[in-house]
């Protein structure tokens, strides 16, 4: 960045930015964090005394801003000490509802031949209709003119029950986008069982690139916890199938989600190493550590749930174990902290979870809430809406919350990481990388170094 030659301003540290200092396995340095901009910077240990002075005071800019300060300048981790960075996030959050990227999250069956013992959901209804196939059709066709991204989630259930409806979707929602000259991307939630080689190839043939899978730890503790409906187990299916995934020559990613509690945690770390084995230096394959929550299901008050100390421990010590081990970060971390990157769909309008019957939702847990119920999806592409439940959902994050307007992290959450937990609790839904920003960016640091 240059600055023209007379002008005379002054520069501090973004009120969106953070400097963390950070231990590795190659010694020290820092992490450099914007969450209006997205930007994020590793530091050498050699670099952290210059950054350190340019972010602690006012700055007076040199005729020519080069080198490290013109870099700092350019991410936005310096900002004009005029600047009103409050008024540009919320023009930000406002652009946000009339962002050209629409996201539906589609259920092609409710059925799941798994049950886990936290699970949810309650599989009242078994595949998508042929009225709420023709209506998704008909709907797409029509958005597809207006948008300039249609992202769709597939989820269940389990959705891969379903394949040929998936496909048959799929191939029509290509179709539309081509037309209609909006760019086309999908992902998946799957329990994996069902995700072989020649699937994943066929998948990938309609732009479904990213899949979540869950796996508990070794094979008798993830058997007991995540079931076929018959009570058998699915361990040895899920690790046979990841192998012959990692054969095939293609463009995608895995995120590989391990839910811990007090009932497995403790052989988490043994079963990393296993996993490293089997998956480790392939980066397609990252490790996403998450908290088994109360969500609602029949069994919530007997779950063995770690509190909420606890469970930030867990979470960063795992995530760095399994790093160390050898398996590659999920790159869910990193975009947590982009802007806007952990809003949570269901607070944004132009995202709806579509039902197999045509039910509308904004969120994809609280299925039987009738605060979440909004709407009803007709064969011909129509979507009846309820406008008051839907603003239930899209406009109480941070336009009801001051502490949420002032927090560091509010680009990227905007107080809306999971509208559904602040409604039920009336609690800050404040997501897992802002609570341990350190360790977060530690994680991500050593990543990068390696």
């Amino acid at each position: 960045m240059t600055v023209r030659v007379g002008e005379r301003r002054h520069w501090i540290a973004s009120r969106y930015t953070r400097f963390v200092s950070v231990e590795g396995d190659r010694g020290g340095g820092g992490m450099l964090y914007n969450s209006y901009t997205g930007a994020l910077a590793a530091v050498s240990s050699e670099e952290q005394g210059q950054v350190a002075r340019l972010l602690s005071g006012v700055i007076e800019t040199p005729e020519d801003a080069e080198g490290l300060a013109g870099e700092l300048l350019a991410a936005g981790f310096l900002v004009p000490a005029d600047a009103d960075e409050l008024r540009l996030a919320s023009q930000f959050h406002e652009a946000l509802k009339t962002a050209g990227t629409m996201h539906l999250v589609l259920m092609p069956t409710e059925a799941c031949n798994f049950r886990c013992a936290y699970c949810y959901q309650t599989f009242k209804r078994g595949a998508m209709t042929r009225d709420v196939i023709e209506g998704l059709k008909a709907y797409v066709r029509k958005a597809a003119e207006r948008v300039s991204h249609l992202l769709v989630s597939w989820f269940g259930g389990e959705p891969l029950l379903a394949f040929d409806t998936i496909v048959e979707l799929s191939d029509s929602f290509m179709d539309s986008c081509r037309r209609g000259g909006a760019r086309y991307s999908a992902d998946m939630s799957t329990n994996g069982y069902g995700l072989t080689k020649e699937k994943l190839a066929a998948l990938i043939e309609r732009q479904v690139r990213r899949y979540m899978i869950t796996v508990d730890g070794e094979a008798g503790v993830h058997d007991r916890r995540r079931k076929l409906r018959g009570g058998g187990g699915t361990y040895r299916t899920i690790m046979d199938n990841l192998r012959e995934l990692r054969s095939l020559d293609a463009e995608y990613t895995v995120d590989l989600r391990v839910n811990f509690d007090e009932d497995n945690v403790a052989g988490l770390k043994a079963w990393l190493n296993e996993l490293s084995d089997l998956l480790g230096g392939d980066r397609r394959f990252g490790l996403l550590v998450r908290p088994v929550g109360r969500w609602g299901g029949p069994r919530d008050a007997q779950l063995p749930v770690c509190d909420r100390t606890a469970s930030d421990r867990y979470l960063w010590e795992l995530a760095e174990y399994g790093r160390q081990a050898g398996l590659p970060i999920s790159g869910a971390v990193a975009d947590a902290l982009m802007p806007a990157g952990s809003v949570c769909y269901a607070a944004k309008p132009n995202a709806m979870v579509v039902g197999a019957d045509g039910s509308l939702y904004k969120c994809s847990v609280a299925l039987d809430d009738e605060a979440n119920r909004v709407g009803q999806l007709e064969r011909d592409g129509t979507m009846r809406l309820d406008r008051d439940k839907i603003a239930l959902w899209t406009d109480s994050g941070e336009e009801q919350d001051a502490v949420c307007r002032a927090c560091f992290y509010r680009p990227a959450c905007q107080g809306n990481h999971c509208p559904l937990y602040r409604m039920r609790t009336g609690k800050r839904p404040c997501p897992h990388e802002k609570r341990k920003l350190k360790r977060a960016l530690g994680l991500l640091w050593n990543d990068h170094v390696e």
